[in-house]
């Protein structure tokens, strides 16, 4: 038997992105924080929203 009382739960704030010195800052829930160049960030948006698309879809299939 497979225990899943340990897994990561989604989370289901969303994180909060600013700029500061050139450079884009992602604050998250739980203290998580990353810090990415113009460029990652929004190859990184565009990543989110594609995958949140998929993700959508997925759920709405199961229900």
């Amino acid at each position: 038997m497979i225990d899943f009382s340990n897994a990561p739960q989604p989370l289901k704030e969303p994180g909060r992105a600013s700029a500061e010195d050139g450079l884009v800052i992602l604050d998250g829930p739980n203290g998580v924080a990353i810090t990415l160049t113009a460029d990652a960030a929004r190859k990184t948006g565009h990543s989110l929203v594609a995958a949140a698309e998929i993700a959508e879809r997925q759920a709405m299939g199961r229900g």
